[in-house]
């Protein structure tokens, strides 16, 4: 479910509904704050569980969104999608390295941090994935409507809004104290002009490359 300043970004919607190519059925589990479910495909959504219970193939595609991080045990999870799922398993997710690396770390240090330790590697969702995996990153667009951090890219006063800050569950990993802390390290920042000395471009940026990825696994022909 939507809950304000979060909705569906319709350039990952694309990306995805390409991703997933010609397939029909698509098994969705979800568990991410947004979903990203397929609208024009025939949609199964389950809640992340140990064991699927679906045969081998029974999909033609599967698809995960900002949930991986979520479950008890990612690689049994993604070993899961793999075997119910004939053709592609698309996990759309972002790369903490890239988290680490945006610029809300110079304000918010614990925030970030604890963001980013709760995501698996991109590698480590390929290896579970197995088959031939691409991965592609996605440019955050903005206008993202999609309101974790990274959409304010170039909107940074936004997250001076303690009810824009509510809907990205990465301020809720601090305490009250850190997260007040992290907030007033950013608005003398802005106050001072110093963000814009040192980032100001992204304000003219149309796009941004951060930590969003989507990860596409196929069979191996002949495997």
């Amino acid at each position: 479910m939507t809950t304000g300043d979060r909705r569906p970004e319709p350039v990952f919607v694309r990306a995805v509904r390409t991703a997933l190519g010609p397939a029909r059925t698509v098994l969705v589990v979800g568990g991410g704050t947004v979903p990203y479910d397929p609208a024009d495909r025939d949609v199964t959504v389950v809640e992340p569980v140990q064991d699927l219970p679906f045969p081998d193939g029974a999909f033609d595609a599967a698809l995960t969104a900002f949930s991986v991080h979520a479950w008890a045990e990612p690689e049994h999870g993604l070993a899961e999608l793999r075997r119910v799922t004939s053709g592609p398993v698309v996990v759309l997710t972002r790369d903490p390295d890239r988290v680490r690396a945006h610029w809300l770390a110079e304000y918010a240090p614990d925030v970030v941090a604890a963001d980013a330790g709760r995501l698996p590697a991109v590698d480590r969702i390929a290896a579970a994935l197995g088959g031939d995996v691409t991965t592609t990153p996605l440019p955050v667009p903005f206008t993202c409507v999609d309101g974790f951090a990274e959409a304010y890219y170039g909107r940074p006063e936004r997250l001076l809004d303690a009810g824009v800050r509510k809907t990205d569950p990465a301020w809720a990993l601090v305490d009250e104290m850190t997260a007040a802390r992290s907030v007033a390290a950013l608005r003398s920042a802005l106050e001072r002009g110093a963000w814009d000395d040192r980032h100001g471009r992204l304000r003219v940026s149309p796009s941004h490359e951060g930590s969003v990825v989507l990860v596409t696994a196929t069979p191996t022909l002949g495997a």
